[in-house]
């Protein structure tokens, strides 16, 4: 393996681990004041999507896939099925909320506290949530690009 794929490799390592960190700290007031959060899977995949594929669509050029033209077409397939799981997971969420309200989630916390987690996990679920089904397609779109360069100007 050359210098290059290397650092590459290294670099790829780093940002998973930044990711790693992001997740932690997005979920750490939720883990503080619920005893159970069923969406936290959910929430995880929308902080890791909007991360990773935000990251890939600007910084392409510096990661391992930047040349490997078969796994951009396989991931830009994947994004199409990735897309409707996600919007899935926003409705079922949305669809929570409004049947149940809040109160099988924060009722057990004083009435002080409960709007101020309440606004935060609303916020940070749609952002997050919204933000990864937004960011699928446009990577789509991204690696088309990139193909149409590599394979036509031989930039990437």
């Amino acid at each position: 393996m050359n210098k290059s794929n290397t650092l590459k490799i290294t670099l790829e390592l780093i940002w998973w681990v930044i990711t790693a960190i992001l997740v932690w700290v997005v979920l750490k007031p939720i883990h503080k004041a619920m005893y159970v959060w069923p969406f936290e899977f959910t929430n995880v995949v929308f902080v890791v999507v909007l991360f990773t594929l935000t990251r890939y669509i600007f910084l392409l050029k510096h990661t391992f896939i930047s040349k490997l033209q078969v796994l951009k077409i396989v991931l830009m397939m994947l994004m199409f099925p990735l897309t409707f799981y996600l919007i899935e997971r926003i409705n079922e969420f949305l669809g929570f909320i409004e049947e149940q309200t809040w109160e099988p989630l924060t009722g057990h916390l004083p009435t002080s506290q409960q709007p101020a987690i309440q606004e935060y996990i609303w916020g940070e679920m749609l952002f997050f949530g919204v933000g990864s089904a937004i960011a699928a397609p446009a990577f789509a779109v991204r690696m088309m690009l990139s193909i149409w360069r590599t394979r036509n100007r031989g930039t990437g």
